[in-house]
């Protein structure tokens, strides 16, 4: 790789708390891995309470050792994205990587960007986590291009943003580079001793749903397939690990309905980085039934953690999880959740291990920063 004097990457970072936060965090320590002075602009202000339905945005964790973090980005006020704008140009970053993930959050980066690149020199690069979200608002296309307009190459973690992607832009460069494994939340513990740790049953056959619960992440039709004869047959118990950012309500009542009380073990707070291995080792399968998805975080956790999956047949899971060779793939419904998931433990575990062991070796944090690298240094201004 070609050196880099200073790399900035804008995004989320302690003292937020989330899948986004750890992903920048290791992402620095990656750059850092390869020579490069790294430093994290994160949000003083993320989201305004409305667009924000969990408890609470912030870490109760100490903030990651040797990570140079700036807390400075303040999301709807546009004085503050001008500041951090000349404060960002007069640093003379080589390469600016930004994080996009939602399009309410154009505005604000697209105008720190524009003030960025007024420094000729620096690449901005953009890793697009969605370009389409999952919950649409007003505003999401203005907002999307206002940004891209402001971007000189992109990465995407799915083909699906990728092919999502060329409707904002046709012309700048974009490439998919595979989510790397997430390995920043601490070694494998053995099954037994993650079950001691969390209090569960040593002798349960136990799947698990992990992360934050939205509509498009299909936690009901997880739970109408726990009701199923084949579920019931196969003696099989949910953990659902992950905090609310949905009404609570609809999930609750629906237990209650199928009568699934004594079969689903709840766990709806959310889940801080020193727990969640203890969460993936305690469980046989991990299971997202989801309705639609770009990538999703939760598999490289299970890669890292050597957990087979199930998976549904939507945006880029499969492409991740291989049929046959790491987990399962299976139709967002109910009855064909049910029918794969009790199939599964008829099946040897040891050979899905086994591919899972081979398959990891692709998802490296060496691929992404060699990536934005070539990416940056092959882009002429």
């Amino acid at each position: 790789m070609q050196e880099v004097q200073r790399v900035i990457i804008i995004g989320p970072a302690h003292p937020l708390r989330g899948g986004l936060a750890s992903y920048n965090e290791r992402l620095a320590r990656a750059f850092q891995e390869a020579g490069c002075k790294t430093t994290i602009y994160t949000f003083s202000l993320q989201y305004p309470g409305f667009l924000f339905p969990g408890t609470t945005q912030y870490s109760s964790e100490p903030a990651p050792a040797h990570i140079d973090i700036r807390v400075r980005i303040n999301s709807v006020n546009p004085f503050n994205w001008i500041n951090v704008g000349r404060e960002l140009r007069r640093l003379k970053p080589d390469i600016l990587v930004v994080r996009f993930w939602l399009p309410f959050m154009g505005p604000c980066l697209g105008t720190i960007l524009r003030y960025v690149q007024r420094k000729k020199n620096c690449r901005v690069i953009c890793i697009a986590d969605n370009m389409i979200p999952h919950e649409k608002r007003p505003g999401d296309l203005p907002f999307t291009r206002y940004f891209v307009a402001a971007v000189d190459g992109f990465v995407t973690m799915s083909r699906k943003v990728l092919e999502d992607l060329r409707h904002f832009t046709r012309t700048k460069p974009a490439v998919f580079v595979p989510h790397p494994l997430y390995d920043n939340f601490g070694g494998a513990v053995s099954m037994e001793e993650a079950r001691r740790q969390l209090g569960l049953d040593q002798e349960d056959k136990l799947i698990l749903f992990f992360g934050f619960i939205r509509p498009y992440k299909g936690l009901d039709l997880l739970l109408r397939a726990m009701a199923t004869q084949p579920i019931r047959e196969a003696g099989l118990r949910l953990l659902v690990a992950g905090e609310f950012y949905d009404q609570s309500q609809p999930y609750l009542n629906l237990i209650q309905e199928l009568n699934l009380q004594d079969r689903v073990i709840l766990r709806t707070q959310f889940i801080p980085d020193s727990e969640v291995r203890y969460y993936l080792c305690a469980a046989n399968l991990v299971v997202q039934p989801y309705r639609s998805a770009t990538q999703s975080g939760v598999t490289p956790l299970a890669y890292h953690f050597e957990k087979p999956m199930v998976v549904t047949n939507v945006g880029a899971l499969p492409d991740m999880v291989p049929e046959g060779r790491v987990g399962l793939v299976c139709e967002p419904n109910p009855a064909s959740l049910a029918e794969t998931i009790a199939r599964y433990f008829t099946l040897d575990e040891t050979v899905f291990v086994k591919g899972i062991r081979e398959e990891k070796k692709k998802y490296t944090w060496e691929s992404m920063v060699n990536n934005i690298t070539k990416m940056a240094h092959d882009i002429q201004k």
